[in-house]
This record gives structure tokens, sequence and C-alpha cells, in this order.
């Protein structure tokens, strides 16, 4: 065994960078399968979400009495039913879209050629012109339209799995709750990090929904006054974009602006774009960061990370999952290691505190 000029080993320097690249070599093995099966996996999260956030149905029922069959089918119908919600939003929005585009193809050709004047007129780029053009074509926003009739033909399909998957974790999320019963105190940390994990990805729903349904309103309120179409599509888009950390603001503020810029013109568009400036950086920059950071600690810049990373990683869902996904990464790796207090610090975890006794 060799030593350092000071005296001290060298092999657990070794032994601990031969750890991190094997364990970083596994994760991007793991990173790999999940992007390859993103197809399956995808929908799998998706239900496992759900569950958690039904979770707590659970627990009232078993305390009146109610045997566990009954209190897990509780659960599954609560899960259904979200999921209905969800899924009676998604076909709404989606079928007013098609029918607005068929509607409005006059007001978007003259739309597209006066922005296409303006730009021309600024002395642009025969490609910012076409660029513009296509934009507002009537035939793009229905292929654009069609293309969102597949990916809803997609998401049916993969919603008969999330469908099947919500009945099986509910049903194993009753039996792992009494791990501790059968195996005693020695699986009470990992069922600590498990119910904070689930304590937090429900508190981030709550605040998100909250504020997403407050924001909702607003916005669609606002739309309806100024006579802007189908208000009540951008105000389900505000709703849903609302989870989309960081950018879902100007995912839910774009239809919207161009809509308002085919009728009534710049004036409407900035403010459409006005109304949706104060209401949202007042909601959703100023005060929700407040309560998502009490509900998951997670930093503003690791947050927006997550939503590129994930969306990459699992396709469009990933935006979504970002942060339960990236709460579940921590919770696994970082959580169970007394030393990886620096790196939960790091992540925005406030209440990692470094080992009491730190070798020098």
């Amino acid at each position: 065994m060799t030593t350092s000029e000071s005296g001290a080993p060298t092999t657990t320097a070794t032994a601990s960078r031969l750890a991190v690249g094997v364990g970083f070599a596994a994760a991007v093995v793991i990173l790999a399968g999940v992007f390859l099966g993103r197809e399956i996996l995808g929908p799998l999260l998706l239900a496992a979400v759900i569950v958690i956030i039904c979770e707590p149905v659970r627990h009232p029922l078993e305390r009146r009495g109610w045997p566990s069959w009954a209190a897990t089918t509780a659960v599954i119908a609560v899960a259904y039913l979200v999921l209905a919600a969800m899924a009676a939003m998604l076909v709404y929005s989606g079928s007013a879209f098609v029918g607005l585009v068929r509607d409005s193809g006059d007001d978007l050709r003259a739309t597209a050629d006066q922005l296409v004047a303006w730009l021309g007129s600024l002395g642009l780029q025969d490609q910012a012109s076409d660029a513009a053009a296509s934009l507002l074509d009537p035939a793009t926003l229905l292929r654009y339209a069609t293309s969102l009739g597949g990916s809803a033909l997609s998401a049916l399909t993969a919603f008969f799995f999330v469908l099947a998957y919500v009945i099986f974790m509910a049903a194993d999320d009753a039996r792992y709750s009494r791990a501790e019963e059968r195996f005693g105190p020695r699986v009470r940390p990992f069922g600590r990090r498990v119910a904070s994990y689930s304590r937090s990805v429900r508190r981030y729903y709550v605040v998100n929904a909250s504020f997403g349904l407050v924001v909702a309103i607003i916005d669609g309120l606002a739309l309806w006054a100024l006579g802007i179409p189908i208000p009540i599509v951008w105000a389900i888009l505000a709703f849903v974009t609302n989870f989309i950390p960081n950018i879902g603001f100007v995912l839910g503020l774009i239809p919207p602006a161009l809509l308002a810029l085919v009728v009534g013109g710049w004036p409407l568009m900035l403010v459409v774009i006005a109304i949706y400036c104060v209401v949202n950086v007042t909601l959703q920059v100023l005060i929700q960061p407040k309560f998502v950071s009490d509900a998951v600690d997670l930093t503003l810049t690791l947050s927006f990370f997550s939503v590129v990373f994930w969306t990459f990683i699992i396709g469009p869902l990933g935006a979504l999952l970002s942060i339960p996904l990236t709460l579940l990464v921590r919770a696994l790796v970082l959580e169970g290691d007394p030393h990886a207090w620096w790196a939960r610090w790091l992540s925005g975890d406030d209440k990692a505190q470094p080992p009491r006794k730190i070798a020098d």
C-alpha cells in the first residue's frame, strides 16, 4: 500500500475515484435505458406520481375500519377521476383549436401577409419573412394541429397503460406501507425517505395546481373581456403550463398572443402580453417560487435544468414530471449518503447538514 507525502494512504482516494467512475458509468447506462424505453416508462412514471398524489385518500378510510382492498379501490377511483379530467381537457382543447384554425384561415393569411410586409420594410432577409409567414399559415397550423392529433392518439394509447399501472401501483403501495411491521425498525430510515419524497411531490403539485388555477381564471377572464376566441382553451393551457418550471409561462403566452395579433393587430397583442406579464410575473415569479421552494427545496437553476434534461430523456411528459423525477434521484442517490450533504445543499436542500465529525 502506497502513501502520500503526508503519510496518508492513497488506496482510499483511489477506491473513492473508482466508485465515482463506476457510479457515473452506471448512471449513463440507466439513463440510456430510460431514453430507449421512454414510451413505456413515461406512462409508468405518470401513474406513479398520480398514485402518490391520491395516496392520502387511503389513510382516513383505513382509520375508519375500511379493509385494505376497499381503501385501495378508493385510491384507484380518485386517480381515475384525475386522469379523466386530464383527458377531457386535452380532447376539448385540441378539437377547439383545430376548429379555430379552420374558421380563421383568411384572417391568418392576411395577418401573415402584413407581417411579411412589415419585416420587408425593415430590410430583413427573405428567410425571416418566410419563417414569419409560415408561422401563421393555416396549412402549417393545420399540420401542427394534425401532429397534435397524432400525439394525442399516442397519448391515449399510453393512457390505457397508465390505467393499468395505477391499479398495480395502488395495490403494491398498500403492501409497501406495511414494510416496517414486517421487517422492524431497520427499514425505518428508507421508509422515512420515501415518505418525505411523497410529501414533497404532493406539496409541489398542490402548490402548482392552486396557483395555476388562479392564473388560469384571471388569464381566461381577461382574454374573454378582450374578445380573444376560445379563451377557455388558453386558460386550460395556462393551467397546464404552470406545472412546467421557469418556461411554462412563455409556452402558455405564445398562442393567445399570436391569436390576439390576428384578431386585433399589434395593440391587442401587446395588451395580452402585458396582462400575462403582470399576472404571471406577480404570481409565478414573485409569490409562487417561495411556496414551491418550501415544498421541494430545489434551486431555480436545478429546476430549469431538470425541465430540459427530463424532456430530452422521456419526451414532453418529462417537462411535467421534471421536479418529481429530480426529487426521486436526490432521494435515492444523495439522501441515503450522509457524506453527500454538500451536494444536497447545492441542490437546494437547506436541511442538509455535514456530519458531526469530518475527517481532515
